[in-house]
C-alpha cells in the first residue's frame, strides 16, 4: 500500500512539474468595456474575439493570450482607471475598447502620450482615431462617425425626409456627430434637440411634441440602448398617423435595447438604424462565415440556449475582425517580452501589414497606414462602402439591408 501511494504521489508531482515547464508566458489583452448597463456590446465583442484566438489556440510565438475583461460601467474615470492599470501590468501588449466613445476621446492624449495600443471594435466617435499632437496609437474598425453621418443623410434622403431633426447625446460623441450630420446635410446648424444621459420617456414626448411642431419629418438620433428605448416608447404613444420615422446610430444595438422596446416596436414605430453591413443573419453563409459561427455556438452555448442569433452582432462581428488584424500584426513583430518594445513593434506592424486578412466583413489589405492630417482616415479600417443600415426583425435578430444608404 505504501508503495502505492508513493508511486501515486510520483505521478502527480510529476505532472505537476511537468505541466509547470509546458505553461507558457502571457501577454495580456485588456478589454475595457461595459459590462454592466450595456453587457450585450461588451460580451458580444469579448465573444468574437475569443472565437478568432480559439483558431490559433489563443497562442503566438510561445505566448498565451489572455483577454481580461475590465468593466468600466459606462464611466469615463473608470475607464482612465482601466488604462492605468494597464500600463502597471508587464505582460499587457494592448487594450480593446468598447462601446463608449466619450473615454477615448476625452483621454485620448494620456493613451497616445503613454503609447498604449488601443484597438476600438465599436465606439465610433470621429476624434478617438484622429490625433495630431504627435504619435497615434489608436487604431479602429468599426463604424467611423464622420462616415455615419453621411450614411444616416443618405437613407433619410432615400425615405423622403425633407426636414430631418437631430436628436442627439450632450457628449462628446454626440457633437462630433453634430459636425459630421451638419456637414452631411450641408447645414452646419441643422436644428438640433440635446439630452442628457438617462433621459425618461416623458422628457422624450415633450421633445418628440417639439419637433413635430416644427413640422419634423425625421429623427436623426444618436444615442445608446437605455435613451433609445425611450424615445421609442415615447413615440408609440402618438397616433400611427402623427409618428415620423426613427434613422438612428448603431449604439441603441449594444444593450437590452429590443428587450426593452420590442412591444412598442411592433406597434409599427419605423427605426433604422447602422450599422456594418456583414451579418450572420444573411443565408447562405460562406465557409468561413459557417465556421465561424459553428465554433461560437460550440464556445458559448449559453448564449444560443433560446435563439440561433446573437444580439450587438456587429459586436462580435468586429471583434473578431479586429482580432484576426492583430494576430496578423504580431506575426510580423518578434516578442521579447519587453512591452515597451513589443507595443510599439505591435503599432508599426498594424500600419504595415504585408499579407492580406481575411475577415467576416472582408479580406483587409492594409487596413492602416501612417496617420496624417492629409491621411485622417489611416487608422480606419473600414469605410463608407463597408456601412448599410438595419432594422430589428420581430424576434430581435438584425436584418441588413445590403446594397442600401
Amino acid at each position: 500500500m505504501f508503495k502505492y501511494c508513493c508511486a501515486v504521489l510520483f505521478v502527480v508531482l510529476s505532472t505537476c512539474l511537468f505541466a509547470k515547464e509546458k505553461s507558457l508566458p502571457e501577454l495580456h489583452v485588456y478589454h475595457d468595456s461595459d459590462y454592466s448597463t450595456h453587457r450585450q456590446s461588451a460580451v458580444a465583442i469579448k465573444m468574437g474575439f475569443l472565437t478568432a484566438l480559439d483558431e490559433v489556440d489563443s497562442q503566438a510565438q510561445g505566448f498565451k493570450i489572455k483577454l481580461l475583461s475590465r468593466d468600466h460601467r459606462g464611466n469615463s474615470n473608470r475607464s482612465f482607471l482601466n488604462f492605468k492599470r494597464f500600463l502597471k501590468d508587464p505582460s499587457g501588449l494592448f487594450v480593446l475598447g468598447g462601446l463608449h466613445s466619450p473615454p477615448y476621446i476625452k483621454y485620448r492624449e494620456f493613451i497616445n502620450t503613454n503609447q498604449i495600443p488601443l484597438l476600438v471594435p465599436w465606439a465610433a466617435g470621429g476624434p478617438i482615431t484622429r490625433y495630431d499632437e504627435g504619435e497615434n496609437w489608436v487604431f479602429r474598425l468599426s463604424v467611423d462617425d464622420t462616415k455615419a453621418g453621411i450614411k444616416l443623410v443618405e437613407f433619410a434622403n432615400k425615405r423622403a425626409c425633407k426636414n430631418p431633426h437631430l436628436f442627439l447625446e450632450r457628449t462628446p460623441w454626440g457633437k462630433s456627430n453634430y459636425k459630421s450630420i451638419g456637414k452631411a446635410l450641408g447645414n452646419p446648424e441643422a436644428t438640433v434637440t440635446w439630452f442628457d444621459w438617462g433621459m425618461k420617456e416623458s422628457s422624450a414626448k415633450i421633445h418628440i411634441r417639439e419637433m413635430l411642431a416644427k413640422d419634423s419629418d425625421c429623427i436623426l438620433f444618436v444615442g445608446n440602448a437605455i435613451e433609445g428605448k425611450q424615445l421609442v416608447s415615447a413615440m408609440a404613444d402618438y397616433p400611427k398617423e402623427q409618428r415620423i420615422p426613427i434613422i438612428s446610430h448603431w449604439g441603441i444595438t449594444g444593450g437590452d435595447f429590443f428587450q426593452q422596446a420590442k412591444v412598442d416596436l411592433a406597434s409599427g414605430i419605423d427605426l433604422h438604424f447602422i450599422q456594418s453591413c456583414f451579418s450572420f443573419q444573411q443565408r447562405p453563409l460562406s465557409g468561413q462565415a459557417n465556421k465561424v459561427w459553428n465554433n461560437a455556438k460550440r464556445m458559448f452555448p449559453d448564449e444560443f440556449a433560446e435563439r440561433d442569433f446573437l444580439f450587438a452582432p456587429t459586436g462580435f462581428i468586429h471583434g473578431y475582425d479586429l482580432a484576426k488584424v492583430a494576430l496578423a500584426a504580431i506575426e510580423q513583430i518578434k516578442l521579447t517580452g519587453d512591452m515597451s518594445k513589443d507595443r510599439a513593434a505591435f503599432r508599426n506592424a498594424l500600419e504595415q501589414l504585408d499579407k492580406p486578412v481575411k475577415g467576416l466583413i472582408k479580406t483587409y489589405q492594409n487596413p492602416y497606414s501612417k496617420w496624417s492630417k492629409q491621411n485622417p482616415d489611416a487608422h480606419e479600417a473600414l469605410g463608407i462602402d463597408d456601412l448599410c443600415m438595419a432594422y430589428f426583425e420581430s424576434n430581435g435578430s438584425t436584418k441588413v439591408l445590403v446594397g442600401n444608404p
